[in-house]
């Protein structure tokens, strides 16, 4: 599996925990520095972000992807839409979330399944996927 990376550096620790979750092996990670400029339009911007993954309109629907989104939330839901219009769907996401004490660290809390998400939404709706 690829993880792209908007977010901060992963640690080992971090990688073996998403490898714990999914049960699969991290091949690469693709680190995208996520700086936008709050001043301009994030759209543009975040397909900027995207771009910089460097991979190929193929790649994106066959890859076997999992996103660590940016911490600043409308980056984060921008991200998403742009991801799903380029892969054809919701890809699956890492949450983390802050361990207590000092310094400041961060552990993987889970995989969020956007996709089964929506699925499920669509069936509580009344409409098939």
């Amino acid at each position: 599996m690829i993880i792209l990376n908007f977010s901060h550096p992963l640690t080992p620790e971090h990688l073996a925990q998403i490898e714990a979750l999914t049960g699969q092996t991290v091949e690469r990670v693709i680190e995208i520095p996520t700086h936008l400029d709050t001043d301009a339009p994030f759209g543009p911007q975040v397909a900027e972000l995207v771009e910089r993954a460097g991979l190929s309109p193929a790649e994106w629907q066959t890859l076997p992807l999992l996103v660590v989104p940016p911490a600043l939330n409308f980056a984060a839901v921008l991200l998403m839409a742009e991801l799903h219009g380029r892969m054809g769907y919701f890809p699956p996401c890492v949450r983390i979330k802050p361990v207590p004490g000092v310094p400041p660290r961060y552990a993987v809390a889970e995989i969020l399944d956007l996709q089964g998400q929506r699925e499920e939404a669509r069936r509580r709706r009344g409409v098939g996927s």
